[in-house]
């Protein structure tokens, strides 16, 4: 562990964030482009048009960048070093006496503040940017942000199931609150029966719970055809079905915050529903930071053999099948977990300390 950076701490780590942000800014680029070529299909349907098309892509840009970064980060690693043993200085370092596990320090340390800002912004920015991207999207093909976001949307909680025809986010007095529209709640008796039946004009969330405003409740009793019916213009609904939960039923797993999937994962274990998908993202930002660190440390020992001799291509190449061969070890492990139902914590753990093993025999190995 690097506790005070010297000169040379600083050179290695100025080259390799040099190389990294360099190639983080080609492959982002690539994909934007990708991207934007995949919208172009959709073009002319209501309102979206190139200009829209080109916003859209704008706003994911933060996620995108948070799922490129570990594959970014392990070819300008090696990139870097490669440059610095193709002109002799990774060399010159080693003769001064310097340890391939302080190359690799500075290697990690470079990388950690990079790290943590693409953790900060998989919280916060790219969450917020893929929602906005969304309903941007889907507004100008239907000219009803509210309704292509909510139409049709159905939840549980308990013995109640909840349908709301339409609704929208505000934020009032900088609190996020989630308002429904025509709303029915549809509670069941223990038999499976239907206890009764309440529709709302308006179901609101502000902060402290539910408020149901020209609420009509039809109750049915034991006897058949016996029902009973109740005007309310405003009331409380005690219940624990927030809107980070409603907003995972119609955004996807992996554009979510770790809260949101958080509060997902409680919903659905509350009312045993699979929360498995749910889980598998949760648990990988978690790791997220970890694989990178892992991945880059077990590519630093091929710095100190084949790259030497080898050109940009073949450092490119090298670390390109490197990240693939990571990634889809990574699949494989998750899969099983999902396949055989064991704790996703383990699928995500077992790779990085492979890449971890992988490294620390390579530089005994070449140490011997």
């Amino acid at each position: 562990m690097i506790l005070r950076p010297r000169l040379h701490d600083l050179y290695v780590g100025r080259m390799v964030l040099a190389t990294v942000l360099l190639t983080w800014t080609v492959l982002l680029g690539f994909d934007a482009v990708m991207a934007l070529s995949g919208q172009l299909g959709d073009l002319g349907k209501g309102s979206y048009d190139f200009p829209t098309a080109l916003a859209f892509v704008a706003y994911t840009v933060p996620r995108r960048a948070y799922t490129i970064f570990p594959y970014a980060a392990v070819i300008g690693s090696l990139m870097g070093l490669g440059q610095l043993a193709a002109t002799s200085e990774l060399t010159a370092l080693r003769a001064l006496g310097l340890s391939r596990r302080r190359l690799s320090a500075s290697v990690a340390a470079a990388l950690v503040l990079l790290t943590a800002l693409m953790v900060v912004n998989g919280e916060t920015l790219a969450p917020w940017g893929q929602r906005q991207a969304d309903q941007l999207k889907l507004a100008a093909k239907t000219n009803n942000v509210a309704i292509a976001r909510y139409s049709g949307l159905w939840a549980r909680e308990g013995d109640t199931f909840l349908n709301a025809i339409d609704g929208q986010e505000r934020v009032v007095d900088g609190q996020r609150t989630l308002e429904l529209r025509d709303v029915r709640l549809y509670t069941l008796a223990a038999d499976g029966g239907l206890q009764s039946l309440t529709r709302a004009a308006v179901a609101e969330h502000d902060g402290d719970g539910w408020k149901l405003r020209d609420v009509r409740r039809i109750s049915f009793g034991f006897d058949p055809g016996a029902a009973t019916e109740q005007r309310l213009a405003e009331e409380r609904w005690d219940s624990e079905l927030d809107p980070g939960a409603l907003a995972a039923g119609v955004t996807r797993a992996r554009n979510l915050s770790a809260s949101e999937l958080r509060a997902s994962i409680d919903y659905r274990a509350r009312n045993n529903l699979d929360a498995r998908e749910y889980e598998d993202i949760y648990w990988s930002r978690w790791f997220y930071a970890l694989n990178v660190l892992a991945l880059c440390l077990a590519a630093v020992p091929f710095a100190f053999g084949s790259l030497r001799s080898g050109g940009m291509g073949k450092r490119l190449f090298l670390g390109i099948v490197f990240s693939l061969g990571f990634m889809l070890l990574q699949m494989q492990f998750v899969r099983l977990a999902g396949a055989f139902r064991f704790d996703y914590r383990i699928a995500y753990a077992l790779p990085p300390m492979l890449m971890l093993g992988i490294s620390w025999w390579l530089f005994r190995r070449k140490s011997g």
